[in-house]
């Protein structure tokens, strides 16, 4: 199509255009199609991920966190993260039916 095109001459000095893909990029346009067909992602994030958010930054107070260096970091914040998703499961079925699912 360069051949033929009235503005060959701003885009390429030769005869004809080399356009490079990254190997990737198939994933960058499927990502591009995922949000054309929904054009608001953060009022769905806000509806399941920022409820959780806002409630483990309350439980936690407006401090930073307790311990200092990352691994304790990811050992506190994953702790909080249980703790969230144990109240949350005996608030949905119950501590009876918790224990009986827990194996062992």
């Amino acid at each position: 199509d360069c051949q033929a095109c009235p503005i060959q001459r701003r885009c390429t000095s030769g005869t004809e255009r080399r356009i490079t893909r990254w190997e990737h990029e198939h994933l960058i346009d499927a990502m591009r199609e995922r949000r054309a067909r929904d054009p608001d992602p953060m009022t769905i994030r806000r509806r399941t991920v920022e409820h959780v958010f806002g409630t483990l930054k309350a439980w936690m107070g407006t401090t930073h966190f307790l311990t200092r260096r990352l691994k304790n970091v990811w050992t506190e914040m994953a702790l909080n993260v249980l703790a969230y998703n144990m109240k949350r499961m005996i608030s949905l079925i119950g501590a009876r039916r918790l224990m009986e699912a827990i194996p062992g």
